[in-house]
């Protein structure tokens, strides 16, 4: 099955809202093993919209809108969308009765009541979030149009709950892919590395870019999600194989979800003492569910004399060789270990830029070193030789860090070296 999703709404095309809305949709398709060809936002505008319709429905076998389905006056994706299927509204008593109990009411206003008009003859999907319904019927040109609600709060559990299951009944295969996860090596390598690999049908693989990392997809098509799983792990054997301690994971998004949960495992905590990261690494541990279990605390010691006074960095450290020195991020990491009393601590320093770089120490350098009490590590990011932002440099020394910790807890050499 060939299908294409048309997302609806002014603010999307303006920017002043992001449309994760196809990225929602879009994997739930390949899951169902049905085939993305188009992807399209059009504006409140009716003519657009039907433009967009009628094109949709002439070449695709599905179409999946999404937004538009409100009770405000720009809301029109039910009624130009239905106009355009041949099909008449009618007024549809359990989704009304279900608005009137969102409310607590008897009565509502003809905006909120229009909610409940839906395509004749159309399948109803209940808004469990919200209070417009979703439904799906047939064009005249045989294509099945779903439509959903926009807000992702109430589109994705109508999508995993009703949607999917709705869909599946006329599927004969599944689409299953796995994300291998790679730190430490970059996509153009990384790819050069698996060149033999990229030209199989079944399952397919395809390198992705990261923030400052990458990721290798793994997809296989078989009727079932067992015999697809089993398509895929050959092939992720030897990517992982080629590759070795640079792959830190398959499936698991984030270098951040993969600590916490190492941590929780081997019953260790971790603190952190952060100087041009400005926290972001305790923020990216702390973004996790249950990171509390195993995060003890951050320091943010931007100062010299912050470093001094909460890590105990020496002064004479300092002086001799300055704040962004080896030296000094081994003794955050040290300082921050005793202070704490956890098990592991790390200590990061450098130069984020744009501005504060001198020839002896430019932008882009940055120490981080990692204490278990009894060794501690450092590692020195160098500049790579062109121009990256200051959110890059901080994003990647965090990354870093935390694969330091990942390498440490696998058993693995921590810098790479070692």
């Amino acid at each position: 099955m060939n299908a294409e999703i048309i997302s609806v709404g002014t603010e999307l095309l303006l920017g002043q809202v992001v449309n994760t809305d196809t990225a929602i949709v879009a994997q739930a398709l390949s899951g169902l093993g049905i085939n993305l060809l188009y992807s399209a936002v059009v504006g409140d505008n009716v003519e657009r919209l039907r433009h967009a319709v009628e094109t949709a429905i002439s070449r695709s076998e599905l179409l999946i809108m999404t937004g538009g389905l409100g009770p405000t006056t720009d809301d029109l994706t039910k009624e130009t969308t239905a106009a355009c299927a041949g099909k008449k509204l009618q007024l549809h008593q359990p989704s009304l009765d279900r608005i009137l109990n969102y409310f607590n009411e008897k009565k509502v206003s003809e905006n909120q009541e229009k909610q409940a008009w839906l395509p004749e003859g159309c399948h109803v999907f209940q808004n469990d979030n919200g209070t417009a319904p979703g439904c799906a019927f047939t064009a005249q040109t045989g294509c099945l149009i779903v439509m959903l609600p926009g807000p992702p709060s109430e589109l994705t559990p109508m999508l995993h709950n009703y949607v999917v299951p709705y869909l599946q009944k006329g599927q004969e295969s599944v689409i299953v892919s796995h994300n291998v996860h790679i730190y430490g090596r970059g996509e153009a390598p990384v790819a050069q590395m698996m060149d033999d690999l990229m030209d199989g049908e079944n399952p397919t693989l395809a390198p992705y870019a990261k923030e400052g990392e990458c990721y290798l997809r793994v997809t296989a098509k078989a009727a079932t999600v067992e015999e697809a799983d089993a398509l895929c792990q050959p092939l992720i054997d030897e990517i992982k194989s080629r590759l070795g301690n640079f792959v830190y994971s398959v499936d698991v998004e984030t270098l951040e979800e993969l600590v916490v949960s190492l941590l929780k495992e081997q019953g260790k905590t971790l603190a952190t003492a952060e100087s041009c990261t400005g926290g972001l690494l305790a923020k990216r541990l702390t973004d996790v569910s249950g990171s509390s279990a195993v995060f003890h605390m951050g320091c943010v010691t931007y100062a010299n004399e912050a470093k001094e006074m909460l890590l105990h960095v020496d002064h004479q450290t300092l002086l001799d060789h300055g704040a962004v020195s080896e030296e000094t991020a081994r003794e955050m990491a040290e300082g921050i270990l005793r202070r704490s009393g956890s098990d592991l601590g790390i200590g990061i320093t450098g130069i984020a830029g744009p501005e504060g770089g001198t020839p002896e120490k430019p932008v882009g350098l940055i120490y981080i070193a990692l204490s278990d009490g009894e060794r501690t590590w450092v590692t020195k990011r160098s500049p790579i030789g062109r121009t990256k932002s200051r959110a890059w440099h901080r994003h990647c020394a965090a990354s870093q860090a935390l694969d330091m910790v990942r390498r440490y807890l696998c058993g693995m050499p921590v810098t790479g070296e070692d």
